[in-house]
Formats: structure tokens, sequence, C-alpha cells
């Protein structure tokens, strides 16, 4: 890990980069790119997958699942009899842990939609809730199993009322989605689940085939042609965001434990070689002692090469003159999480604007946010904390603004009304109320 002394050079070291730049396009890539597509550019390949699901509909993604999954497909969805058989194939302690996570994260945001009100009406004027219709949630997959992502995805919009929840995600080498995916699904009431993944699925959700409905928004993390088909579609749906490599900034001072701290890293380090990993201590000590823990719980993890890639890369440790320094460093970073390793922990967080998740105290580790505890952990990455949130079930509503105006109150405010007409020069906007007036 790249090791920084100074508020100035941290600062430096910090500044984001844009999203594109964030994902790396391998020679390798690149040339796979050009034979399938015709170019290395990951955006013209993605608008060319858009482009052909929109015509050609499930053949084109049989086609892609071929071409890119290496995987032939008889059919896009998941029966429910499919479901059902691979369920009984998870082993009773990972379904426990599903279940129980389920359960926290249902009642995690139950909690939350009490606190919203249903209809606000001042004077007339009303704004009505609504839930979404369709919501395509898409849990990364192919090698890996992520039964957590459709939880933490498909949970919320349940909770918030959405009607129809779908759930894509890459087959594996044989063909089929992992039972422990599949699981989740079924906890989560997911109601049709598709085996397709990558671009190809998100344009079927944005624009719909005969076997996948068209959505009105997606949700959920990917790799980067994921993430650039999400961007693309935008606007023919909504989506959450555009989650880049996840990332992890830990707040730490004297007291900190640098067995947590390496430990934290390490975890956040395995996602990917592009995730990052950084530490911004007051403490110089601490440093040495991280350092070494690193290095002696690396040893045995099976993908050490990749955490080791990622720390190499984009690892850093940044040692400042106090906790309010590092404060300031990580608003200005605005990480996907924020882990507060310091005294008195809590009494910094009313400084904290900008992190995805703040998680508080040397206990508060990641992984059990990442899990088990409750709040989503689709989460804004790339600096979009500045202004985004994480996924809830606001994401899940819609609002529609209602008006009812009686004589009395047309006589009080309709002469502003005209009087704001003429002065944009929309004079057919005046005379529909003077008309009202007479």
């Amino acid at each position: 890990m790249r090791i920084i002394e100074g508020f100035q050079s941290a600062k430096s070291a910090l500044s984001r980069q844009p999203l594109s730049e964030l994902y790396t396009v391998t020679p390798v890539l690149r040339q796979r790119l050009k034979v399938l597509f015709g170019t290395g550019d990951p955006e013209q390949a993605v608008r060319q997958i858009i482009d052909d699901v929109r015509q050609r509909g499930d053949a084109a993604l049989l086609d892609y699942t071929s071409r890119i999954d290496g995987v032939e497909l008889a059919s896009l969805e998941v029966s429910k009899q499919q479901i059902a058989s691979a369920c009984k194939w998870v082993n009773e302690e990972l379904a426990y842990a599903l279940r129980l996570a389920a359960e926290r994260i249902r009642s995690f945001h139950v909690a939350h939609k009490c606190q919203i009100r249903d209809e606000v009406n001042i004077s007339g004027s009303s704004q009505l809730m609504r839930p979404l219709e369709c919501v395509g949630v898409y849990a990364p997959g192919g090698t890996a199993c992520y039964p957590s992502t459709v939880l933490m995805t498909a949970l919320p919009a349940k909770v918030a009322g959405v009607k129809k929840v779908l759930l894509v995600t890459p087959p594996g080498a044989d063909g089929t989605v992992p039972p422990a995916t599949l699981l989740a699904a079924a906890v989560a009431e997911v109601d049709r689940v598709f085996c397709v993944g990558g671009a190809h699925a998100i344009a079927a959700l944005a624009y719909g085939t005969d076997s996948i409905p068209r959505v009105d928004k997606i949700c959920g993390p990917g790799n980067i042609f994921v993430v650039l088909a999400k961007k693309l579609v935008y606007g023919t749906v909504d989506v959450d965001g555009l989650q880049g490599p996840s990332e992890v900034v830990i707040i730490a001072d004297e007291t900190a434990n640098p067995e947590y701290c390496a430990a934290d890293l390490l975890a956040q380090a395995e996602h990917d070689p592009l995730a990052s990993a950084i530490l911004i201590t007051t403490s110089k000590s601490l440093v040495a002692a991280v350092n070494r823990e690193i290095q002696q719980q690396l040893k045995g993890l099976a993908r050490r090469d990749i955490i080791s890639e990622c720390l190499d890369n984009m690892g850093i440790i940044a040692v400042v003159a106090d906790v309010d320094e590092a404060i300031e460093l990580a608003n200005l970073y605005a990480p996907e999480h924020l882990c507060l390793m310091v005294k008195r922990a809590d009494a910094h967080i009313n400084k904290i604007s900008n992190a995805g998740c703040v998680f508080v105290g040397d206990d508060s580790s990641v992984a059990l946010g990442d899990y088990v505890e409750g709040p989503s952990h689709v989460l804004p990455t790339g600096g979009s904390a500045r202004f985004g949130s994480p996924l809830n079930i606001m994401d899940f509503i819609k609002f529609m603004n209602l008006v009812t105006i009686d004589k009395k109150r047309l006589r009080e405010l309709g002469q502003a009304a005209i009087t704001i007409a003429g002065a944009e020069g929309l004079e057919a906007h005046a005379r529909a109320v003077e008309r009202r007036l007479r």
C-alpha cells in the first residue's frame, strides 16, 4: 500500500477520476471486444448490444449468452419448479443465515416506510404516493454467487409495494443459477427469475422481449458493461445509480485495533483489483502495525492474488495531523463505506456529510453491513455519495401532485397567475384563468 504523509498530499492522492477511467480495459478484453463487436470501446459495444436486443429480443439474448458467457440456454426463465428444487440443495446453515438477513433487511425498510406519509394535503393541493409497478434487479453472477445482492435489492422494492419484481442474473458455466441465489429470490418473494446477465439483460429489462417484461426501474451493481448499459438506458427506465468498484475509507487513531483495520481493508480489496482500500490515520505507529497485520492475514486467503493487486494499485495509507483533517479528506472523497475507528467515534458523526454508509466503532465491520445488519448494501460509489443515497424504499416510490381549486381560491390566486403569465408572454395561459374569473 502506498503511504502518504500530510493533508495536502493526501488530498491530491484522493482526487476522483471519472467513472470511465475507474474501469481498466485490458488489452485482452479490448481484443475480445474487437472480435465480438468490431470495436475496442466498451461503450460502443454496449450500444450495439442494446440496439440488437431492441430489434431481435429473445434471440439476441440467447445469442449473447452463447457468445459472451459460453452457455447455450434452452430457456431464459427459471421456472418455479426449478427454483423450489434448487433451494433444497442449500445447506441449512446458509439457508438460516439468508432468512435471518432477509428478516432484518425487511424490518429495517418497514420501519422506514412507517415514517413516510401516504399523502400531504395543504390548502387543497396534495401529493399522492404510489409504488412503481414493475422493477428489475440485477445480481452479479457467472464466476461468483451473490445472494445477498438479491435480498438487498428485492426486499426494499417489495416493502415499498412494488407489484412485480424481476431478477436477472448471469448463468454459471453449467447454464444454471446457483441454488443460494435462487433461495434468496424465493425468500425475497421475487416474482420471476431470468438466467441472463450483462448488458443484454439490462437492455431486456429496459425495452422488454417476448420472455422478459419491460420494467420501470433497474437496480443492482454489476461490471463495466452493466454500468454502461444502465447509463445508456436511463430515461427509457429509471436506474438506481452507476455503481463502480467498491471502496472503503477507514479513519483510525492510536486507539484503533490494527487487526480490525487490516481485516476490513482486505475484505474490501478481495472484491476487485479496482476496489479502493484506504486508511487515513493520525498514528504513524498504527501504519506499521496495520501493514504487519495485512501480510499476516493475507496468507492462505483464496483471493489473495486479487487482494494483492488491489492493495498494490489502489491501496493508500494517509497520515494526517488529527481526526478533523481525516474527516475533511473523507468528505472530499465521499466513499461508499466509511469506518470510524477512533476514540469517542460517535462524537464525530455530525461532521460527516458525504458517505454511503458510516460504520461507527471498532466492532462495526463493513462485512456485517454487507450481509445482515439491515440497510441495503447497494450504495453510491465513485464520489456520488456527495449527492446520492443508499438504495431504499424511496427508490421504488413515486409521487403525483393533485390540485383541487374551488371558486374562493380561484379568486384569491387567479390574478397573480394572470400577471405571471403576462410577464412570461404566455397569453393563452392568462386567458385560461381569466375565463374562469368572469
